[in-house]
Order: C-alpha cells, then structure tokens, then sequence
C-alpha cells in the first residue's frame, strides 16, 4: 500500500470504529469477558479465492489495542482454497473480539474486489491487454479497491478526475450550441497540459474515431462497440495512428471479455470489478 493508501485507510478505520463503538466500547466484551483473559484466534477464508487486506486488518487490531500480536500466514495476492488461515491474533481476549467485525469488513470488501479481478484477468491471461478497473468506487474507498483490483492482476485506471483527462460525452453536451467535436475537445485539452497528464477521448461510432485520430490524444474509448465494431477500430487505428491506445468499455462481462480482448485493443475497463463484487467469505475462528 502507497501513503495515500495507508492514509486513506487511517481514515476508514477511524469511522468504522467510531461508528462501531461510538466512545463507549464493546458492551457485550466488557460484561462477559475477564480484561485480563488472554487467547488466540484466526482469520479463516471459508471459499477459494484472492487475498487482500491484510494490512488493514493489522491495522485495525493496532488501533483497537496495541497489545494484539498479529501473525500474517499470507500476503495480499495469493490465491489459496477454502479453510486456508490467512493470518493470526493473539492478545487480549476482550481486544481481539472488540476489533474483530470491523478487521473481517475490511478483509472480506477488499479479498472480494481481488477476487472478482482474479476472475477476470485469468480469462485474458495469454493476451497483450490490459484489465483496467474504473471509477466506480464505493466512496472513500477508491485507494483501497483499485488496491485490492491490482491485487487480483488488474491495472488501475486514472485514480480520479484529478490525475488524467478523459473527454465524455456529457462533457461535449454540456457545451450547448459551443459542443466541440471530439478531436478539437482533444486539442484544447493538448493545449492545456501539454503531455503532463494522459488524454483520453470517449467515442461511440467508427466515424468519431477517424475524426479524433488525427489529433493525437493518448487514448480512445471505444464505448460500448460490438465485438465487429471493435476489431474495425483496430483496422483504422493501425493505419492511422498506431502509437494511440484503443480501450474498450462498456457492460463487459466474464462472457464477453475474452472475445473483446481478441479483437486486438490494448485496454479493457470493467466496472464491474469494483461495483460488483461480493465480499469473500472470512471467518474469525477462537483457537482453544
């Protein structure tokens, strides 16, 4: 994890215990459970699939109470089978179960989202192209799940609209009866940050994509294209600028991917990598 991840993270974990304990603690903890018992237990993954999280699981447990050992069995990236213990804790009894929903929350958003990832990025293995994540994001985790997506073998899209520009539609639209056409979008945007930042320009036709060739942006999304649409971009873009990088978006699937990443385009974002992904079932097991 980044800085900007870790702090980002510091952040959640602040919220999630505040909203978890709100000043006061664990009522059931503090009323069954002697302060000065001590034990073990750990984190159990009940389904196969992609690791991610650890370290904010750790981070958890240190913020809870310093005094729980955690023990990792594992690292963000591995793959592994159900019943597989990925990490330890061992400490306070009364700390540990205290900390434990809010460790397993993180652990279970993150392994899913690389999870999910894994699924995609194994079907497009074999072949030059790029699995890209997007920015549909659960808000304020975006650090964290473009984390956890190159976890699973994705590549991380621009992280938000700070730090790449990507000319839309709604962006044309907006203008009104000023609406550019792409490829001049492309040149002012040139003119503003020179090669500073990626340009990327969205379109939706072949003959929107000859228009905005010759203007030399970085990227072209290829929004929502057929299979035949995508492999004719390639054609153009080969012949016409075959240094410019050709991205395909739009409702991909795990039925769909492999044949869209054949066509010969360099990228392919998916939503779905983040906004659909199921949380991977962990458990936090008492050890006796």
């Amino acid at each position: 994890m980044t800085p900007a991840t870790l702090a980002a993270l510091d952040k959640l974990i602040d919220l999630a215990l505040d909203e978890d304990l709100a000043g006061v603690g664990d009522l059931t903890s503090q009323a069954l459970i002697p302060a000065d018992l001590v034990g073990r237990a750990a984190f159990v993954v009940r389904a196969a699939g992609t690791l991610a999280g650890l370290p904010a699981a750790r981070r958890v447990c240190e913020r809870v109470d310093p005094a729980i050992g955690f023990i990792d069995r594992a690292k963000d990236g591995d793959t592994f089978e159900e019943r597989t213990v990925v990490a330890e804790v061992q400490g306070p009894m009364r700390s540990i179960l205290t900390a434990e929903r809010t460790a397993l929350n993180f652990l279970q958003r993150l392994s899913g989202v690389a999870t999910q990832t894994r699924r995609y990025a194994q079907l497009v293995a074999d072949l030059p192209v790029q699995l890209l994540d997007t920015r549909k994001t659960t808000p304020g985790w975006r650090l964290l799940e473009k984390y956890a997506v190159a976890c699973g073998g994705g590549v991380n899209h621009r992280m938000g609209l700070y730090d790449g520009v990507l000319i839309k539609d709604n962006h044309l639209a907006a203008l009104g009866s000023q609406r550019l056409a792409p490829s001049e979008a492309v040149r002012r945007a040139r003119e503003a940050y020179g090669g500073r930042v990626v340009i990327e320009v969205e379109v939706d036709s072949l003959a929107q994509l000859e228009e905005v060739l010759p203007a030399g942006p970085d990227v072209v999304l290829l929004d929502n294209m057929d299979v035949e649409q995508l492999r004719q971009a390639v054609t153009i873009r080969n012949a016409r600028g075959p240094h410019i990088r050709l991205e395909a978006s739009g409702g991909v699937t795990l039925q769909t991917l492999r044949a869209i990443a054949e066509t010969g385009v360099d990228r392919v974002s998916v939503g779905a990598l983040t906004h659909s992904a199921t949380a991977l079932d962990i458990a936090l097991d008492y050890q006796a």
